[in-house]
This record gives C-alpha cells, sequence and structure tokens, in this order.
C-alpha cells in the first residue's frame, strides 16, 4: 500500500473551518489541511491569471504570489476582473492585489512585478505548485524541467480568442486518494446459487482508494517523435488543436507577443506560414490543420478564460490537496462550435 506524502498538518481554526465548509464536506478535511499548506506562484495576470488566481484563493491556499511585470492596458482592463479601471500603467501583479486580496483575507496574497526570466532557480524552490501563463515554450519547458527535479507541480496554460488549453506535470510519482463504491463481498452459503457469491457494488456506502500516476515533462511532451509506428498510430486520436498550440507558442517565440487584432492581416499570413513549417517539422502532413483557425485565434475571451481557468484553478486544487484523479496531461477548449468542445490528451 502507498502511502500519501503529508506536508506539515496545519490546525484548522474555528474561522476556518466555517470559510471553508461546503469544501471540507465536499473533499474532506485532510485535504483541505494539504492545500490550507500550499503555497502557489501564479505567472501572468491576463483575463487567465485571472481566473486562476480568484479559484485558488476561494479554494484557501496558504498563499499565492502574482508574478507579471507588464504594465495595465486598455485591453488588460477588458479582459480581467481584478484590475481597477482606473489602474492603466500601474504594474499587472501589483494592480491586481487588493481585490484578490479581498477575495479571501485568509489567504496569503503578494504581488511581484519583476520578470519571471530574471528569477534565479532558488526562486522557484518555495512554492509547491507552479502555474505558468502568458510565457514561452522555452521558459515552460526550462522552468518545467526544473520544478521537475525538485518534485514541484507544474500546470501551463494560454487562451488565444477562441481556443484555450491546460498542461501539468505532477512528477514521476503523485499520489492521491479517489472515492469508490464499496464492494460488498457475499456472505450466504454455497446453496444460495452463483449469483449470491459474486461480490456486489453498496452505493450507499464508499472507500477511498489510494493510487499513484506518472507525468512526462512538457519537453516530453511536446517532442513527440511522430515518425514512429506509436506515435503514427495514436495519431487519429490526437486533437487537432495539439499541433495548433505548437503553431501558436512558435508565433509567440517569433514574435515576443500572441496574435493581435490591430494587425489581424500581417498576422494571419504569418500565422499561414509558422502552420506550414510546423506541421511539416512535425511530419504529420498539412492537411492536419485548415485555415478556419486564424481567424479565431485572436485575444482573450473571457468566456473561454473563465472555463480554462475553471479547469487550470480545479486541476491545481486537486493535485496539492492529493485528492481525485487528475488530467493527464492535456486540456484543450474550442469555443467556437455551441457549448465547446472539450479534449483530453495523454502524451505519456
Amino acid at each position: 500500500m502507498i502511502d500519501m506524502i503529508e506536508k506539515e498538518d496545519p490546525v484548522i481554526s474555528e474561522e476556518e473551518a466555517a470559510q471553508y465548509d461546503r469544501q471540507i464536506r465536499l473533499w474532506g478535511l485532510d485535504a483541505q489541511k494539504r492545500l490550507r499548506a500550499s503555497r502557489v506562484l501564479l505567472v501572468s495576470l491576463g483575463g487567465l491569471g485571472a481566473e486562476v488566481a480568484k479559484n485558488l484563493i476561494l479554494a484557501g491556499v496558504k498563499g499565492l504570489t502574482l508574478l507579471d511585470h507588464e504594465q495595465v492596458s486598455e485591453e488588460s482592463c477588458r479582459a480581467q476582473f481584478l484590475i481597477p479601471v482606473t489602474a492603466q500603467g500601474q504594474n499587472r501583479a501589483q494592480a491586481s492585489l487588493e481585490r484578490a486580496q479581498n477575495l479571501n483575507p485568509m489567504v496569503e496574497v503578494h504581488a511581484d512585478p519583476d520578470r519571471i526570466e530574471d528569477k534565479p532557480d532558488d526562486f522557484f524552490l518555495q512554492f509547491d505548485a507552479v502555474c505558468l501563463t502568458g510565457c514561452s515554450r522555452d521558459l515552460m519547458v526550462r522552468v518545467d524541467q526544473l520544478c521537475s527535479q525538485h518534485n514541484i507541480k507544474v500546470f501551463c496554460g494560454d487562451v488565444y480568442g477562441y481556443y484555450g488549453y491546460m498542461f501539468s506535470n505532477l512528477g514521476q510519482e503523485h499520489h492521491y486518494v479517489e472515492e469508490k463504491p464499496k464492494v460488498v463481498k457475499p456472505t450466504g452459503d454455497s446453496n444460495d446459487g452463483p449469483e449470491a457469491k459474486k461480490p456486489r457494488v453498496d452505493p450507499n456506502e464508499t472507500t477511498m482508494v489510494k493510487k499513484t500516476v506518472s507525468f512526462c515533462t512538457l519537453k516530453e511532451a511536446l517532442e513527440v517523435d511522430w515518425t514512429s509506428e506509436k506515435a503514427k498510430a495514436g495519431l487519429k486520436r490526437t486533437p487537432v488543436d495539439y499541433f495548433l498550440l505548437h503553431v501558436l507558442l512558435k508565433f509567440r517565440t517569433d514574435k515576443g507577443r500572441d496574435p493581435d487584432p490591430q494587425s489581424f492581416g500581417e498576422d494571419s499570413e504569418l500565422l499561414r506560414q509558422i502552420r506550414d513549417d510546423v506541421l511539416e517539422a512535425l511530419a504529420v502532413g498539412s492537411d492536419r490543420l485548415n485555415d478556419d483557425f486564424i481567424s479565431y485565434c485572436f485575444s482573450e475571451m473571457s468566456p473561454v478564460c473563465a472555463v480554462v481557468g475553471g479547469v487550470l484553478g480545479q486541476e491545481i486544487v486537486k493535485a496539492l490537496s492529493q485528492r481525485d484523479a487528475p488530467h493527464r496531461n492535456f486540456f484543450f477548449f474550442d469555443g467556437r462550435k455551441g457549448n465547446g468542445v472539450v479534449d483530453y490528451f495523454g502524451a505519456n
């Protein structure tokens, strides 16, 4: 049997018990204690970052550090709800601090206006989980590799227009518990027939099952060899959004920004060219991603931020509380049709 990894055992005060009563009833006191002992780093306070911050603060982590060197723009005020409309020109992390802290005074919320690129490796080691939004591919890979070596959980996510994604790396051995219906062994004697001898599920009783799952790194997830027989066999099951993510990350690397509506014509042509180059380099065929995506990946859309931020926040809470099965490794959202299309993709 696998022992759960335990952190310091914080005492839940009466005030905290009242504040988190619903959550304690939902996932248990032990899970809430693990959550209350966890510190999280959240990078970039755009629309997605604000949603994740809200969800983590309301869930009741011990501490949340908001890291963002960008200044508040008019688009920032439209994209997220933590920044006052009067804060244009201020640092985004600092401008978000007051409203974020007011969501839950029991959580220690800090604002850091530095660039993440300037942070030394030791900076990341003080956290139990790191959530990267708005970062370049190289930076995400670097931080993910560093954190993997120190058993720090890593999450990445972004929203591009109608599209959004999340990636998680919880390490080589992530332990969690899952509530399952209790299986009752038969008590009848041999004369009761074969049906009476079969175990049955009691819907009125549950039991907690301890499990362990392994995750791959972001570098491994992005550098799949699509010419291998194993990868070719899984190509049809791979969401097209996985390849779209490669295109959008390459655009960010080349331009130092995301597609901008104010340069729609120029950026559209560049997206088309990057699409062709990326799919050729991956050896998956140019028909994997048609031109339709180009018109739908500009700016952060608030409804998409809410959906992806909800999933991202939920996965961080599940990982830190060690409660319930996590997603492996990707979550993709496409909001163009109806209520959106959700895809899950495991790269390991």
